[in-house]
């Protein structure tokens, strides 16, 4: 869980998501977050998809998936460090209520960022308070626009910056 700490690569290259200047800058900015390197780094995926193919057309599912950053490239994108946190099912896709569903995870998530939990590291033989950042959301732009309340229609993305960094 500490690899993205000792990882190091050339100015300029990015091989893992903990070479992306949008991390650099968390880093700077949440210095106490940084200086815990087993402090976890989260991926959120959400996407919405027909379960019974082209008959199913009236019924949606839509996986909620964490996945963890602090893990080598090919260990993040693999299935065993996917965890499923819900699946949101609906006769079409969720809308404008996604926000209801996202409610209990977003509150555990912000409990990890402010408060912590508890964690028992069993390579060091020794307890700490891990706290967690949720870092990025990986979803198609329709998903990305109907996950933050964004998008209503088919393509009415409502003029919001969609990158915290190019809003400045």
């Amino acid at each position: 869980m500490m690899w993205h700490a000792n990882h190091q690569t050339d100015e300029g290259s990015m091989c893992h998501p903990s070479d992306a200047e949008e991390l650099r800058y968390f880093d700077r900015t949440y210095h106490d977050f940084k200086v815990e390197p087993r402090n976890v780094r989260l991926c959120l995926c959400t996407d919405g998809f027909a379960p019974h193919g082209q008959y199913g057309r009236m019924y949606s599912c839509w996986p909620v998936i964490l996945t963890p950053y602090n893990l080598l490239l090919e260990m993040c994108m693999s299935s065993e460090y996917m965890f499923l946190r819900m699946v949101i099912p609906a006769p079409s896709n969720p809308k404008r209520l996604i926000d209801v569903y996202l409610e209990p995870l977003t509150e555990e998530l912000q409990n990890l960022w402010h408060v912590g939990v508890l964690t028992h590291d069993s390579a060091k033989k020794e307890t700490f308070t891990m706290h967690a950042a949720l870092m990025w959301t990986v979803n198609d732009l329709r998903a990305y626009g109907i996950e933050y309340c964004w998008c209503y229609g088919v393509s009415s993305l409502y003029g919001r910056h969609t990158c915290i960094l190019s809003a400045e």
